[in-house]
C-alpha cells in the first residue's frame, strides 16, 4: 500500500507514510521474556492491513466502536489502527477496571468488537457478555490458559492474523478504500473520563483536534524521529495514547514497552527514552523509592546525597530565577552531579531524557524542583480529555513552580469571576457520547469549554491551577480551602502515600492519612518497631508520631503561603489500609474521589471534628486513633508572611 495523494489527517494515512519513508526504522519495541523485539513501520503497516482485512470480515465497519483492553503492547497498537483504517472508533480502557466498571463502559459507547491482552481480560469480558450482548466478537493476544475456551465470539490474534494475511490480496482495494474516505473531522477516540467529580464521561476526539495539538507539541519539544519514548501507563488515559500512538504516528519516533510494571525501571534503563510522559504519582513514588535507599545508606553517603542535593537544588533555584551561578557553586554543582545526580539518573532510567512532561494532576512544586535539580528537563503540562490535552505548558526558559505554563498557541483561555478555567481551542472535544445535553452544559455556543478547575494567570499570561471547583471551597473565618495543594504537600514525603484534608464550611482542616508501606515499614523495621501487617503497622503510636512530625512540617510550609497559612492541619487519622480503585476511593488514574471516601470514612471525619480521641469504625477490634497535630500559631503566620 502507498499513500499515494492521500493527506495525511488519520493515523491510518499517517502509518502508511510513515511506512514508505522510514520504513525499516523502529515503529515500536517490545521487551518479552527478557528479549527486545523490534516492529518497523514497515512491518506495523503490513499487520495493521491484514487486520483491517479480517476485522472487515468479521463486521468491524465505518463507525463501529472497538474497545482495547490490555497494557501497551504493539499488537494493541495494531489493532487501534486497524480499526480507524476501516472507520470505526476506538475506546481504550483502563486494563485494571473491573469487570463491572468494563461492562458500563461497552454499554455505553455500544462495543461490538474488542481486542484484549490476555485470559484475565477475557475472564472479565465473558462474565459480562449476557449484560453487552451487542458484543460480537473478543480477540485475544496471549493465548496462554485459553487452550479449552471455545466461546463462539473468541478468536485468537494470531488466527485473525492468519485470516487476515489470507483475505489480504481480496480485501486490498477495499481497505485502501477504506483508508483514503476517511477524514480529519471523523471521530478517531472515545475516551472515558477519569470520574473525579462525579460518572465517566465519553470523550469523542476528531483526528484534526489530536493531529493539531500533537504537532504544536512536538514542534515545542523540538522531537523527531530519532526519538525514544516510553508506554508504560494505562492506555485508556488520553495522556498515554498521545504520547505512545498519536504523537508517534505525526513524528515518526518510536516507543517501548516495557515487559511489566514490576521490570519498568530496569527496562527503562535499557531503552534510554528521549521524551517522557510521567504523572505526579509517579513521581512521587520514584521519590519515594529515593529516600527510602538513602535511608538505608545512612552515615557518610547520606549526608553527601543531603549536601550534593542541596547544592544542586540551589543552583537550579538561582538558573530558573535568571540569577548569575557563581564559580564556587558551579565546580559544586559539577561534583554533584558526577557523585549523586548523575548516578540517579541512572538508576531511574532518565540519563537520556532529553524533554520529559508531567500531566494528570497538580504537582507540587518542590516535587517538580526536586526532578529538575537531578538535571531532568521535567516541565508541567495541562490539559483534559475534553481539550485534546495539550492546552498549557511550561516552556524551557520559563518556568515556574506553581504554575503549568502559558497557553499553547491557537489556545484562548479566559476566567469566570468564579475564577473558573474556560478553553477554547482548536484541540476541543466533538461530543460526549450519545449525550447532548451534558455536551451542550460543558461546551457553550461560542466554543467555550468549562474544564471544571479553577484557576488563575498571573503577570506574565502564566496558568496556575488551584483545584477543581468541586472541591474549593472556603473555612468558617472565610479563608480559602484548596485541599489538593495541602495534599500534595503531604505526598512529597516519604512516609505518606496518599492524604485526604477536609475543611470547607469548618472551622479547622483535618486530614486522613494513608501510609507508604514500604517506606513506613522499613522505618519501623529500623527502630525495633514489631507489627504483623498494615493495620498494625498504621496504628502504632510510633507510626503516629512520624506522621505528626511529617504533618508539622507541612504546616510549618502552609504557614508560609498566605493563601493556605489558615488551611493548616490540626487534627489526623492514619487509615487502617490502602486507598484503591478497587473501592471506589481513587479513580483508575489514581486521583481521589472525595465523595465517595466523604462517605465510606464518614465516622472518622465526623469523630476528628467532634473532638474524640478514637472511635470505632469497620472490622477494627480497637479503637481508631484521632490525634492532634502541631500548628503555626498566628502571630507566627504573620511573622513568617
Amino acid at each position: 500500500m502507498t499513500t499515494g495523494n492521500l493527506g495525511l489527517d488519520t493515523f491510518p494515512k499517517l502509518l502508511l507514510h510513515h511506512a514508505g519513508e522510514r520504513g525499516e526504522r523502529p515503529a515500536i519495541r517490545e521487551k518479552h521474556r527478557g528479549i527486545w523485539r523490534t516492529v518497523t513501520w514497515r512491518e506495523l503497516a503490513k499487520e495493521t492491513a491484514a487486520l483491517a482485512a479480517a476485522a472487515s470480515a468479521r463486521g468491524v465497519q465505518r463507525g463501529s466502536h472497538v474497545a482495547l483492553l490490555g497494557d501497551n503492547r504493539p499488537r494493541l497498537y495494531a489493532a487501534m489502527c486497524a480499526a480507524q483504517s476501516l472507520g470505526a472508533v476506538v475506546a481504550p480502557l483502563y486494563q485494571d477496571a473491573t469487570a463491572d466498571e468494563v461492562a458500563s463502559s461497552l454499554q455505553r459507547a455500544n462495543v461490538t468488537h474488542v481486542f484484549a491482552e490476555n485470559q484475565e481480560q477475557v475472564d472479565k469480558l465473558l462474565a459480562i457478555l449476557p449484560r453487552c450482548p451487542m458484543v460480537q466478537c473478543i480477540v485475544y493476544d496471549k493465548d496462554r490458559g485459553m487452550r479449552h475456551y471455545k466461546q463462539k465470539e473468541l478468536v485468537s490474534y494470531d488466527a485473525l492474523l492468519t485470516q487476515g494475511r489470507e483475505l489480504a490480496e481480496q480485501k486490498r482495494d477495499f481497505v485502501q478504500g477504506e483508508v483514503a474516505d476517511g477524514k480529519g473531522e471523523d471521530p478517531a477516540f472515545l475516551f472515558f473520563t477519569s470520574g473525579t467529580t462525579g460518572p465517566a464521561k465519553g470523550v469523542v476526539l476528531t483526528y484534526t483536534a489530536l493531529i493539531d495539538r500533537a504537532r504544536l507539541a512536538a514542534t515545542i519539544g523540538e522531537l523527531n524521529d530519532t526519538d525514544v519514548a516510553m508506554a508504560y501507563l494505562p492506555p485508556g488515559w488520553i495522556g498515554q495514547t498521545l504520547f505512545g500512538y498519536v504523537q508517534p504516528m505525526v513524528v515518526g519516533y518510536c516507543v517501548c514497552c516495557p515487559e511489566s510494571s514490576d521490570t519498568m525501571l530496569s527496562d527503562m534503563r535499557e531503552m534510554g527514552p528521549t521524551y517522557l510522559l510521567t504523572t505526579p504519582r509517579v513521581l512521587e513514588a520514584l521519590l519515594k523509592q529515593v529516600s527510602l535507599r538513602v535511608e538505608e545508606t545512612g552515615g557518610v553517603k547520606q549526608r553527601l546525597y543531603r549536601n550534593c542535593m542541596a547544592v544542586a537544588q540551589r543552583v537550579n533555584e538561582q538558573r530558573l530565577a535568571g540569577k548569575t551561578v557563581s564559580t564556587t557553586d558551579r565546580l559544586k554543582a559539577f561534583a554533584s552531579d558526577l557523585l549523586i545526580c548523575g548516578p540517579l539518573r541512572d538508576m531511574l532510567g532518565m540519563s537520556r531524557v532529553r524533554v520529559a512532561y508531567t500531566a494528570g494532576d497538580a504537582i507540587d512544586p518542590e516535587l517538580l524542583m526536586f526532578f529538575r535539580a537531578l538535571g531532568i528537563n521535567l516541565k508541567q503540562l495541562y490539559g483534559s480529555t475534553e481539550t485534546g490535552f495539550f492546552v498549557a505548558m511550561q516552556r524551557d526558559g520559563a518556568i515556574k513552580p506553581d504554575t503549568v505554563g502559558a497557553p499553547l498557541e491557537g489556545v484562548e483561555l479566559k476566567l469566570t469571576p468564579q475564577r473558573e478555567v474556560l478553553v477554547r481551542s482548536p484541540g476541543l472535544f466533538r461530543e460526549y457520547h450519545a449525550d447532548p445535553a451534558t455536551t451542550a452544559q460543558a461546551k457553550n455556543a461560542e466554543g467555550w469549554f468549562h474544564t471544571g478547575d479553577a484557576g488563575d494567570l498571573d503577570q506574565d499570561g502564566q496558568l496556575r491551577i488551584i483545584d477543581r471547583m468541586a472541591y474549593v471551597g472556603t473555612l468558617k473565618d472565610g479563608s480559602t480551602f484548596a485541599p489538593r495543594l495541602i495534599e500534595n504537600k503531604l505526598k512529597f514525603l516519604p512516609y505518606i502515600r496518599e492524604a485526604v484534608a477536609f475543611g470547607d464550611g469548618r472551622d479547622k482542616v483535618c486530614a486522613l492519612i494513608d501510609i507508604e508501606i514500604s517506606a513506613t515499614g522499613n522505618w519501623a523495621d529500623g527502630r525495633g518497631v514489631s507489627y504483623t501487617g498494615h493495620a498494625e503497622l498504621a496504628a502504632h503510636e510510633d507510626v503516629y508520631t512520624l506522621v505528626a512530625d511529617c504533618i508539622a512540617r507541612v504546616n510549618a510550609r502552609l504557614a508560609a503561603e498566605p493563601l493556605l497559612a489558615q488551611s493548616q492541619i490540626h487534627r489526623f487519622v492514619i487509615l487502617g489500609k490502602e486507598l484503591s480503585a478497587d473501592e471506589g476511593a481513587l479513580t483508575r488514574t489514581g486521583k481521589l474521589r472525595r465523595h465517595v471516601i466523604a462517605e465510606q470514612y464518614r465516622a472518622l471525619v465526623d469523630a476528628m471534628y467532634g473532638g474524640h480521641a478514637g472511635v470505632r469504625f469497620g472490622d477494627e477490634t480497637d479503637e481508631v486513633k484521632i490525634r492532634d497535630a502541631k500548628v503555626v500559631a498566628p502571630a507566627q503566620i504573620r511573622r513568617v508572611a
